[in-house]
């Protein structure tokens, strides 16, 4: 990149592993008698994307905040690239956790602004400012206003904001929390070639299917570095398998399996469990022995890092919060419709946001709606809770059609919007006494209820703290809880868990489920697709239609076609030169594997890629295919539709 000799630092370290752009010895920060970081040690080459995870409030902000020079450590030290964190902020790019861009600004401007303050000249804005555009797809959204962009797009624009100074060190702080599938793949791909060019990228995530893409992690609790290596290392260090089990009765099951000896971790998904175990062999004859054997099946699998990190974390003795939830009101499963659509249809002027949408969620069923910005989710559901009125077609609401703003039926439903659920100038204990009220609280049950949900919180006697102060995590929490206290038989949950940890996110589903089985309707929205494997069915929406829907596993299925994991003599050049001989959505860059879609058979899917890559002086090393993960099952039904003509809304 212009401005400083990146292939130069590249080669440097390629020749000498002991040079790092990132040197952390015994850092500290503390605020008051709160210690958030507690003696943390780090390394990071220059030319690396290191993962920092960890659950919320584990410190990873505050250290961020130290090497991004935004504030100084209490003791310790931060060098970047051998400077002082608080001197080297003119070559390191920041992009905080928070909304960094000005709204009524427009994307030009923004991109104006931002360099002027780091004092690069008008003509490098201009001439940076395009190339990123260009390459983040948003060339021709100059003149848009940063307000009206989506989230994928925001944090595309607040990239080429922290890029136009042209960092050295690059420090991402959850940078694609709320940003769909598409975008973060794309998002992940600019990143790989900002490595590939030298820059050193150290990035936070909540969502570990993104950790994969980094070149090695560490895993933060308490304010310590507790374990480093590469996603591999960290998966390998488990030393554990995973056991798929499918049964049709998924929550005694649950029962049955949790706790059992020579059985690890159990989680439940919407159509499967994930068992971990360390003989997978004898694991399997244990669970076949325990649960019946009509329509039970069971496939042995690699665990995930998630899995791993969970694992961790309970060794450390971070649990998830199990207070159990006062339900005071039985409902039940059954075959009555709880949320409906018939041919819903939403026009705003001469544009169709939702075109003809039927659907059925039953009681007792977890349905996720999915699809990338712009293809009319957030506008389908509002229709489904009665918020917005439909154009055409029928919606039914709790077993009540053309019904949805009646009194009667909104007692009935709960919902958790994505961008408002709570007041932050009010206290968490004075917003739960509002929603207690809008929602029709019994009085002698709302003190009772408050309880659980700061128990479900992790927020134990801090209920007079301002909501407006709590990290997104924890604000996520009091949310759910605020949502379901007045036990509602129709849920909506428009991604409930943006921005939430593995754990936090388990206690979540794990509630969701028991509602689920208190014969709840869930309807839940969500860019993380590794959670949507936690719903029963799953709809998919591209351009207002829904173009898809099925188990978990049925839509895997039916889409045809695997994924070959490769490993190459080059791999960015190998991303870079597929990219080009490919379609470009099929090829994605995990670390220093690829993951290419096929649709044929896998081996002779591999022989075409080996001269492939061959032809462009890249060696292949080893080739296995993969079963779709939902995220490539998103990717593979957006193309479908894209061929078909159906085109989202531009963002």
């Amino acid at each position: 990149m212009a401005g400083w000799k990146t292939a130069q630092v590249t080669s440097e370290y390629k020749s000498n592993v002991d040079f790092h752009a990132i040197t952390v010895k015994d850092l500290k920060k503390n605020y008051g008698r709160v210690q958030a970081v507690k003696g943390v040690d780090l390394d990071v080459r220059p030319g690396e994307i290191f993962g920092l995870i960890g659950p919320d409030g584990a410190g990873k902000t505050s250290t961020f905040q130290v090497l991004g020079g935004v504030m100084e450590a209490t003791s310790g030290t931060a060098e970047m690239l051998g400077i002082v964190a608080r001197e080297a902020r003119q070559f390191v790019g920041y992009l905080t956790q928070a909304f960094s861009l000005y709204p009524d600004l427009t994307v030009h401007e923004n991109l104006q602004y931002i360099g002027q303050l780091r004092r690069v000249s008008k003509e490098d804005i201009d001439k940076r400012g395009m190339r990123y555009l260009e390459a983040f797809g948003m060339a021709k959204f100059t003149e848009r206003l940063a307000g009206r962009l989506s989230g994928g797009m925001k944090q595309k624009l607040a990239l080429a904001c922290a890029l136009v100074t042209e960092p050295k060190i690059l420090l991402l702080d959850e940078p694609t929390t709320g940003v769909d599938p598409v975008s973060r793949r794309e998002f992940w791909d600019a990143l790989a070639n900002l490595s590939a060019d030298g820059m050193t990228i150290m990035v936070a995530t909540p969502y570990l299917d993104e950790a994969e893409r980094c070149h090695r992690v560490a895993l933060m609790y308490d304010g310590v570095i507790h374990e480093v290596g590469t996603p591999k290392q960290i998966r390998d260090n488990l030393g554990l398998k995973r056991l798929e089990v499918r049964t049709p009765l998924l929550s005694l099951a649950e029962d049955q399996l949790t706790g059992l000896a020579g059985l690890g971790d159990v989680q439940r998904f919407g159509d499967r469990l994930d068992v971990m175990v360390k003989d997978p062999v004898s694991a399997e004859k244990l669970v076949r022995g325990v649960l019946p054997a009509e329509d039970l099946d069971i496939h042995a699998a690699e665990p995930a890092l998630e899995n791993a990190f969970v694992s961790i974390l309970r060794d450390l003795g971070n649990e998830p919060h199990a207070a159990e939830f006062p339900a005071r009101h039985k409902g039940q499963k059954n075959e009555q419709v709880a949320i409906g659509s018939k041919q819903l249809v939403k026009t705003f002027g001469d544009f169709t946001a939702v075109k003809g949408v039927s659907l059925e969620v039953k009681y007792g069923e977890i349905y996720g709606l999915l699809g990338a910005n712009g293809a009319g989710k957030t506008t389908t559901i509002k229709m489904l809770c009665g918020l917005l009125g439909q154009s055409s077609g029928t919606v039914t609401l709790a077993g009540e059609t053309g019904k949805a703003r009646s009194r009667h039926v909104r007692e009935q439903i709960g919902y958790m919007s994505q961008k408002f659920s709570l007041y932050d100038d009010l206290t968490i204990e004075q917003n739960l006494d509002f929603f207690a009220g809008v929602y029709g609280v019994p009085a002698g049950e709302i003190e009772e209820k408050k309880k659980w949900v700061l128990e479900f919180a992790g927020l134990e006697g801090k209920g007079k703290l301002m909501t407006g102060s709590l990290p997104g995590g924890w604000k996520q929490r009091v949310a759910f809880g605020a949502a379901i206290m007045h036990e509602p038989k129709v849920l909506f949950l428009d991604e409930p868990t943006s921005g939430v940890d593995p754990i936090a996110r388990r206690a979540f589903w794990r509630m969701i489920n028991k509602l689920s089985d208190q014969g709840t309707a869930i309807l839940v929205t969500t860019h993380y697709l590794e959670e949507a494997e936690q719903c029963n069915r799953l709809g998919f929406m591209v351009a207002g239609e829904l173009v898809a829907e099925g188990t978990p596993t049925s839509v895997k299925k039916e889409q045809g076609g695997r994924v070959m994991e490769l490993t190459t003599s080059d791999p960015q050049k190998s991303l870079n030169y597929l990219k080009e001989k490919l379609e470009r959505w099929r090829v994605s860059l995990f670390g220093d594997r690829l993951h290419v879609i096929v649709d044929g058979d896998p081996e002779l899917e591999r022989r075409k890629l080996d001269t492939l890559l061959r032809a462009g002086g890249i060696q292949l090393l080893t080739a296995n295919p993969q079963n779709y993960s939902l995220e490539d099952v998103f990717l593979v039904i957006i193309e479908k539709a894209r061929r078909e003509g159906k085109e989202g809304s531009e963002e």
